[in-house]
């Protein structure tokens, strides 16, 4: 365990012991360097050897890592090999297991959907069963925590697991074995005719999949009628460069530039478009947020500075280091900060911070909420060092980290009462929507055989909110009086029937019904209904 620690040590001995048998003169960092090591290396052996207590080196390794990091950049990090694959998942575009959707009501998984033409799919597990065993392990009622419960349904494709299943309607209990297999990650999570030839993507992340799922999603908007596009990345993470990349190359002519790196140690690169995207004519607007980083924020400033789009929302995350990642013998990996991202006009992405700090960093929304950034545009002041010009309309930008959009939509506090953030804090909504679904599902599918009937015709039962909020009472969450109340169940209604239509057909359906009082989209429409 202590190799992780002397893995850099004998990096820096080889270098030693190399240019004294070269004869090679060593600069003075260089040779400062190789006493730092050995001393990290002198400090380690004597805390193993020597310490009064029993030492476990493996974490002593771990925390000497993690101390290190810790002085630099918010985004240098170490991971462990499990925490590694946990990462990597997601941007791989796909992983290995049974392919359900899930959720856990009264302490037991309840599927939600099995995945199209997945292994649970294939032999028979549908919506609205119950998996209570593993294996002939117990799942349900055994207070299982969620983490423990997704490590037995998944493994290696080809292996098979027992699964058994309790059927609404079925007496006994049902049986399937089922054959793992790979089930894909999708990182597009809507896309929809949002009006008459304007369609709406949004993507949630930026993996492996991410260029080919947004070409797909185009090409079948286009077989709809779509000439203008909304491309949705509030509260988008980012990912993966490459994904990043490969999406701007589709709104941007041959040459053009995307994004440009540049470290201490790591020349200027610049990635460029190759002309073969396919939307490099197609209006569009694209949407971000204060959760909106990394990846969104290369697209968005890519988009932004060849005037290819106008921006709505506000401003973006300001996560702009690049990582390299530095893979050790056991699994885990250091996350190691070597560059920074530029926009085309060489606006940094990164927005300030101080080495150590993380704490403060990580107060930067509360900090924007808190100095009016989110709410009132007036709050926000660029000094004239950090303004940018677009590179075809000359249009005023400004750097000093993150995407300042180009119509700024104010953060509504006001829209959700401390009510109800009460009853999304403590789940009350969605366990209350699952029960309604599980008891209900055959009627509403019956009721609302297509979304279009459904989203007509539909409206929250009553009984469905009084639910919710007797719940509410019975965990000491209530409406501070009969107007907080009142306030409270528009809204309340209309996200109801979102996550009713998301179980019933998917993500898609919820953002259709919820993307209707959004202010971004409403505003981006606006924009693109005036373009001819």
């Amino acid at each position: 365990m202590i190799r992780k620690i002397l893995l850099a040590a004998a990096f820096t001995a080889m270098l030693a012991a190399t240019a004294h048998a070269q004869q090679i003169k060593l600069t003075g960092e260089e040779e400062k360097a190789i006493k730092e090591i050995r001393k990290v290396q002198i400090a380690q052996m004597a805390i193993s050897q020597l310490y009064v207590d029993t030492v476990n080196t493996h974490k002593l390794a771990e925390d000497a890592i993690k101390g290190m990091l810790k002085e630099l950049d918010p985004h240098s990090s170490y991971s462990t090999p499990k925490e590694v694959k946990q990462l990597t998942e997601p941007l791989q575009g796909n992983f290995e297991g049974i392919g359900v959707q899930f959720n856990l009501i009264d302490d037991t998984l309840l599927v939600i959907q099995p995945t199209l033409n997945g292994p649970s799919e294939k032999v028979g597990i549908v919506a609205g069963d119950r998996i209570v065993s593993v294996n002939d392990t117990a799942i349900a009622g055994v207070k299982m925590e969620r983490d423990k419960i997704v490590s037995k349904l998944r493994g290696p494709k080809g292996t098979q697991v027992k699964l058994g299943v309790v059927r609404r309607g079925v007496p006994d209990k049902l049986y399937f074995n089922v054959v793992r297999d790979k089930i894909p990650v999708n990182t597009l999570v809507a896309a929809y005719m949002v009006r008459p030839g304007i369609g709406l993507i949004r993507l949630e992340s930026f993996g492996a999949t991410s260029h080919d799922e947004l070409v797909d999603a185009c090409d079948s908007l286009k077989k709809q009628g779509m000439k203008k596009l909304i491309l949705d990345l509030q509260q988008n993470g980012g990912g993966l460069l490459k994904a990043a990349v490969d999406i701007s190359n589709e709104f941007l002519k041959d040459g053009e530039k995307i994004v440009y790196t540049e470290g201490r140690t790591v020349p200027r690169f610049d990635y460029k478009a190759n002309g073969k995207g396919t939307l490099k004519k197609m209006p569009v607007v694209v949407m971000i947020d204060e959760f909106s980083a990394s990846a969104s924020e290369i697209v968005t400033g890519a988009l932004q500075d060849h005037d290819r789009a106008m921006v709505v929302g506000r401003r973006s995350f300001g996560k702009g280091l690049v990582q390299r990642p530095i893979e050790m013998p056991d699994g885990s990996m250091i996350r190691l900060t070597v560059a920074h991202y530029y926009t085309p006009v060489g606006r940094c992405i990164q927005k300030p911070y101080k080495k150590g700090d993380l704490k403060e960093y990580e107060m930067d929304y509360e900090n924007r909420l808190k100095h009016g950034e989110l709410t009132n545009p007036d709050s926000i002041h660029f000094a004239d060092s950090l303004k940018y010009y677009t590179l075809n309309k000359h249009r005023t930008v400004y750097g000093g980290g993150g995407i300042m959009p180009d119509y700024f939509i104010p953060l509504d506090t006001t829209q959700y009462t401390r009510f109800h953030r009460q009853l999304a804090v403590k789940s009350i909504i969605i366990q209350q929507v699952l029960k309604y679904i599980d008891q209900n599902r055959a009627s509403l599918k019956n009721d609302y055989p297509t979304f279009d009937r459904f989203e007509q015709q539909f409206s929250v039962p009553q009984e469905l909110i009084d639910r919710m909020v007797a719940e509410a009472e019975k965990q000491k969450v209530k409406p501070k009086d009969e107007e907080e109340l009142q306030k409270t169940l528009p809204r309340l209604r209309l996200q109801t029937k979102a996550l009713v239509a998301r179980d019933l057909w998917g993500m898609n359906e919820y953002f259709k019904i919820m993307n209707e009082e959004n202010e971004a989209v409403k505003k981006a429409l606006e924009i693109l209904e005036e373009k001819k």
